[in-house]
C-alpha cells in the first residue's frame, strides 16, 4: 500500500502524518508512507487544499485532519 501525505509542512500536516504512522503501526499494516512538501508535486496530484492523503493513487481526503475512523476504513 503507498500512501502520500501531502502538505508543506504546515502543523495540520504534521499531525495528519503523525496520526497515520501511528494507526498503522498499531494495525500491523505494510505501507510506503511519503510525505510530499513540493507545492508542484501536490498540484500534479490534483490536490489543491492540504493536509491530503492519497492512498494508492486515490485521493481521500484534502483540506483537513481525517479522522481515525476514516484512516483505519482505508487502509482495511
Amino acid at each position: 500500500m503507498k500512501i502520500e501525505i501531502l502538505g508543506p509542512g504546515c502543523p495540520k500536516c504534521a499531525k495528519t502524518t503523525e496520526m497515520l504512522e501511528k494507526i498503522i503501526r498499531e494495525a500491523g499494516v505494510e505501507a510506503d508512507v511519503q510525505h510530499i512538501t513540493d507545492i508542484n508535486a501536490i498540484v500534479d496530484r490534483g490536490v489543491m487544499m492540504t493536509p491530503a492523503v492519497i492512498i494508492d493513487g486515490q485521493i481521500k481526503v484534502e483540506g483537513k485532519i481525517p479522522s481515525e475512523q476514516q484512516v483505519l476504513s482505508w487502509i482495511n
